[in-house]
């Protein structure tokens, strides 16, 4: 049984661990104080400025685990624009800093709500996963997809850059209120 790992307690963490949970995986709230991350996947909840400090006090820990970054990261300052390159991407970012993990690129483009309710509008929420290792992308779409919602593989890590820029539309959508927090972008096939 897979067991995953989430470092984020807030909206999103709590949601992620109530999905997870409805599909049988073990799930387990990571916190400062918490020296061993047992999971196979550790999920990383917290905003893109975090990510900075996971990796230099865990990057050991995470070493052979399947590292998923949820964030988003958007320049909070002006909320007009992403804080990585052009060509770039907060995952493929995080590969860099953590070679000897399988870091994988999901949820950043849905809303907590929505992975709560598993539904977005009429339509099932899906969880879109960008990764280099096929493997790894199985295994998180495995959980996934146990707790009732679609997962869909997004392609290659570089993939990861248009998932934050999905990511970033929508949410400054949502806070101008052109859509609401429970809604999004669904995926027809």
């Amino acid at each position: 049984m897979t067991t995953v790992s989430i470092i984020g307690n807030g909206n999103m963490g709590t949601a992620i661990g109530g999905l997870l949970a409805d599909g049988g995986t073990t799930v387990e709230y990571i916190d400062r104080a918490t020296t061993d991350i047992t999971g196979d996947i550790v999920v990383l909840a917290v905003p893109h400025p975090a990510l900075a400090q996971i990796v230099a006090e865990r990057a050991d820990q995470l070493a052979g685990k399947v590292v998923v970054d949820i964030t988003n990261p958007l320049d909070f300052s002006t909320f007009d624009g992403l804080v990585v390159d052009a060509d770039g991407s907060a995952a493929a970012d995080l590969a860099d800093a953590l070679p000897q993990s399988r870091v994988l690129k999901a949820f950043n483009t849905n809303f907590a709500s929505t992975l709560a309710s598993k539904t977005i509008g009429d339509a099932a929420t899906t969880v879109l996963i960008a990764g280099d290792d096929a493997d790894a992308k199985a295994l998180l779409a495995s959980v996934v997809s146990a707790g009732g919602v679609k997962a869909v593989d997004a392609g290659s890590l570089k993939r990861a850059r248009e998932l934050e820029s999905l990511g970033f539309l929508q949410l400054t959508l949502a806070v101008q209120e052109k859509i609401s927090w429970t809604g999004g972008f669904p995926l027809a096939a």
